[in-house]
């Protein structure tokens, strides 16, 4: 019997070794300790974007990525986006973990249309030059921020798993909710305004 895949996946992206970056793989961790309801299926992908690219194809009707992306806001800002389909303009990369690439390899391996994506992402202090040395560890604004991310998963995901196609709910402060549109990944344009 083939295993029905789960409605929803919990996606950590990010490099334990680079600083901020490991932002993904802690809230992960924390929902060990917190588990989300069942539907979810929560998953470290760290830094395997076609392990990431084949999750996508596996029959999600909703992703949420869980990363660090730096928008300019202060550092352990959390924001909630919702990524447009890649453009033909994105080349696909099968080594590597930027989240539009990934997707635009997705697209590329698969017929089928992609599920919805929504990343929630987390504000860098530091992110270390990935051709530098290791620098292990989240700095205390981000680290503050993995506790606040699981309380967003958990008012996230059960409104995601009764409608795919629901708008995101009020996750209240230190995240607002602003007005819903989709965002292309570079830009990253809010559902949940920066904390404050």
């Amino acid at each position: 019997m083939i295993p029905t895949p789960e409605p929803l996946l919990v996606a950590g992206v990010g490099n334990i070794f680079l600083g901020d970056d490991a932002f993904g793989p802690e809230v992960i961790r924390a929902l060990d300790r917190r588990p989300l309801p069942p539907g979810a299926h929560v998953r470290d992908f760290g830094i395997r974007g076609m392990d990431l690219a084949y999750a996508l194809l596996g029959g999600c009707a909703t992703a949420v990525l869980v990363d660090v992306a730096p928008r300019g806001q202060r550092p352990g800002t959390l924001s909630l986006v919702e990524a447009d389909p890649p453009d033909e303009s994105v080349v696909p990369e099968a080594h590597g973990m930027d989240p539009e690439k990934v997707l635009a390899l997705a697209t590329h391996l698969g017929d089928e249309p992609l599920p919805r994506v929504l990343v929630l992402a987390c504000e860098p202090a530091v992110l270390p030059n990935p051709d530098e040395d290791i620098a292990p560890g989240l700095s205390e604004p981000v680290r503050a921020a993995v506790e606040r991310a699981v309380d967003a998963l958990h008012t996230l995901i059960p409104v995601l798993l009764a409608d795919p196609a629901a708008p995101p709910p009020p996750l209240g402060r230190p995240m607002e909710s602003g007005p819903p549109h989709a965002a292309a990944l570079p830009g990253l344009g809010d559902l949940a305004a920066e904390d404050r």
